[in-house]
């Protein structure tokens, strides 16, 4: 039987040569931090709706409730939008029934509610939850302080605002008390329009 010994710098020249390609595969399958582009929700009538859909536009992600005491802003988030949609900005409802259990109605009833009572045309979604046991993966990613430092922290109440700008990242939080047609969120939107152009 024959014996081969190689000498001892072509063996580290061997092993140098395929760390690189072993660290490259490496970071290659390392997964990039998540955006809001990469959540799937189902829109009011139940139908799936990729968050990627909304790409490069500047979005205001706000849970809702029927029956709050900051119901009107639904009035405000549509004046918002519709002044705002042709640059690009949408909102994006989503009927919570956390707090104060004030979403109690099927997704029927609350499209019913959104289009008669307040002529909503901006998307609204599916019933979820915002907080707590059963937490929507959405929601966990803009309120961990891991995925979202700057801005997580529970959602406080109905009508809490998440400001996304174009490239999917959260570049401001409005209190759910805080009407949308206060100046300081109006402004945050214009410039976000303006600055992600």
């Amino acid at each position: 039987m024959l014996s081969y010994k190689l000498p001892f710098a072509l063996v580290l020249g061997l092993l140098a040569a395929l760390i690189p390609v072993q660290v490259t595969v490496a970071a290659s399958k390392a997964k990039k931090p998540p955006t809001v582009y990469d959540f799937k929700v189902n829109d009011i009538d139940g139908k799936p709706v990729k968050l990627s859909k909304f790409k490069g536009k500047v979005i205001m992600v706000v849970n809702t409730a029927s029956q709050c005491g900051n119901t009107p802003q639904y009035a405000s988030l549509q004046t918002l939008y519709e002044e705002n949609k042709d640059k690009g900005f949408v909102v994006l409802a989503f009927p919570a029934n956390e707090f104060g259990k004030q979403e109690p109605g099927t997704d029927q009833e609350i499209k019913e509610f959104c289009t008669s009572r307040f002529h909503v045309t901006f998307p609204v979604f599916s019933k979820i939850v915002v907080k707590g046991e059963g937490q929507h993966p959405l929601y966990q990613y803009l309120t961990s302080k891991t995925t979202n430092p700057k801005f997580g922290g529970d959602v406080e109440w109905n009508f809490a605002k998440f400001l996304i700008n174009r490239k999917g990242e959260v570049i401001a939080r409005f209190p759910a008390g805080l009407d949308p047609l206060k100046p300081e969120v109006v402004d945050a939107v214009g410039k976000a329009l303006e600055m992600s152009k």
